[in-house]
């Protein structure tokens, strides 16, 4: 079917991802709360049924911020790919191209790109520093959560959509 989603099909936009969220967490707060008379119900107290809504919606909040980072980690590399593409001729493009002669398409994120970035467009450390925090919670939700994760923070939708908004016009001049 020619309608159907594939892998790689297209880019979902940051504003897609917000918006995904927000109609999860409004279905979950109508289902939860304003669909008193389901059978899943019978025999919650209010305040379980409180507590498992607060669970969904902290694990939904997990997953859209595990693809709002996806989303910048490929504009980073897409913008690395670019680059050495077109042979550019800055700094930072001529750095990645010296990377692409070792690593070509295996390039680290945090390793080489972050510190790309870092070295030859100084104005972008403190977000760097941001993303690199960001990054450990990517990390730990792609692969599995098995651990108690060291995040130096605590992570919200909010704050990663944020981030990811300041990555696009600092990094990328584009709006989400």
């Amino acid at each position: 079917m020619a309608d159907e989603a594939t892998p790689g099909s297209r880019v979902v936009s940051l504003r897609e991802i917000a918006e995904y969220h927000e109609d999860a967490v409004s279905s979950l707060r109508f289902y939860f709360n304003d669909a008193p008379n389901l059978e899943r119900f019978i025999g919650y107290a209010p305040a379980q049924r409180f507590e498992e809504l607060e669970t969904r919606i902290d694990e939904t909040s997990l997953r859209s911020m595990l693809i709002a980072l996806a989303s910048i980690e490929a504009s980073f590399r897409l913008d690395y790919e670019f680059r050495c593409r077109k042979r550019l001729k800055d700094n930072l493009s001529r750095a990645f191209r010296q990377i692409y002669k070792v690593r070509q398409e295996h390039v680290g994120l945090d390793e080489d790109l972050f510190e790309a970035w870092k070295l030859h467009i100084p104005k972008s450390k403190a977000l760097i520093s941001e993303l690199r925090a960001a990054f450990r919670l990517r990390h730990w939700l792609a692969h599995g959560r098995y651990w108690q994760p060291k995040l130096g923070r605590n992570f919200d939708f909010d704050f990663i959509y944020d981030l990811a908004v300041a990555v696009f016009e600092e990094f990328f001049e584009a709006s989400p």
